[in-house]
């Protein structure tokens, strides 16, 4: 392989791994879906292993790992990777832990290879313009309501209500990676209410405040208890109108006109900042949206709900 086509491996063949990584990298011009390691899964055609471990000892020829298992368990295997010289990407969120991440940060630095956080929301079709938009604006209110059905988007899935799985910051946090990409200023959290099921680990919805040192007014709304449509709004109001960045970041309305709309592109976008830091021979890991999160579960205070099940 050349140093602009990769030979690349996943490391976990679950749902995210189908629905987004292998169609985008079907599509890359950068790269090759050489193997993947899965405890329960693989891909037709793809040569497959059990464990990060057993592929790294076969398969020599790949210089890159995508990782898409549960954060709970990312760490090791990013380390085990990083530590076999291989460039590293993670799905989100990058760790269970702040402080993993800053020990993976480190430990890619001084291997002298490439690791990468992705944040996928912001790489919408209309979040860039709308940070463009905003970038010489007085911010007076923002409110975020990212509200969907757990149900539809993570069937079955119990990891994410495990301590680690972060449960509606799972979603919520795609809403604050656009927050802070978009926001002109760092902003921190002040105030939290996290709705618990009785009989799970993580919170279904949650309420937060931030404040900004500006002075403007902002509010993120997650839940994960919404049937039927499926809100992922961002309403913006400054000194020059009113925005608003919808489904997900691919629509942008400005006074009430539409001003652009995109199919989701996401994952392709991920895949094609990769293959740019891998030919500069940069890293680039952001945890501003975890650093939320878990300023969340500091300053939180617990509701209890009723139990949930599948």
């Amino acid at each position: 392989m050349t140093e602009t086509h990769w030979n690349i491996a996943i490391i976990g063949v679950g749902k995210i791994a189908r629905d987004q990584h292998i169609p985008a990298l079907s599509e890359s011009a950068s790269f090759t879906l050489a193997a993947t390691a899965s405890r329960n899964a693989n891909i037709g055609g793809i040569d497959g292993y059990s464990s990060l471990a057993d592929l790294l000892a076969a398969r020599d020829d790949i210089p890159c790992i995508s990782l898409c298992t549960p954060p709970q368990v990312r760490y090791d295997d990013a380390r085990r990777a990083l530590l076999a010289g291989k460039h590293v990407m993670l799905e989100k969120p990058p760790g269970a832990t702040l402080s993993e991440v800053e020990d993976l940060i480190a430990l890619a630095k001084a291997q002298g290879v490439t690791l990468f956080a992705t944040w996928h929301s912001r790489y919408a079709a209309s979040v860039a313009t709308a940070r463009e938009w905003l970038a010489d604006k007085a911010i007076t209110k923002l409110d975020i309501i990212w509200k969907e059905d757990v149900r539809r988007w993570h069937p079955g899935q119990e990891w994410i209500w495990e301590a680690g799985g972060l449960g509606v910051f799972d979603p919520g946090i795609n809403a604050l990676s656009v927050l802070t990409e978009i926001h002109p200023r760092a902003l921190h959290l002040t105030q939290a209410e996290l709705t618990f099921p009785e009989n799970r680990d993580t919170p279904i919805a949650a309420d937060l405040r931030f404040a900004d040192p500006d002075g403007a007014d902002i509010t993120a709304e997650f839940d994960w208890r919404q049937e039927g449509p499926q809100t992922w709004d961002i309403r913006i109001e400054t000194n020059g109108g009113t925005a608003v960045l919808s489904d997900g970041g691919a629509r942008l309305t400005i006074g009430g006109q539409e001003i652009q709309a995109g199919p989701d592109r996401e994952y392709p976008g991920l895949y094609a900042r990769f293959a740019d830091l891998l030919a500069q021979g940069a890293s680039d890991v952001d945890l501003s949206p975890m650093r939320h999160v878990t300023d969340a579960f500091t300053l939180g205070r617990r509701v209890t709900t009723a139990p949930f099940d599948w």
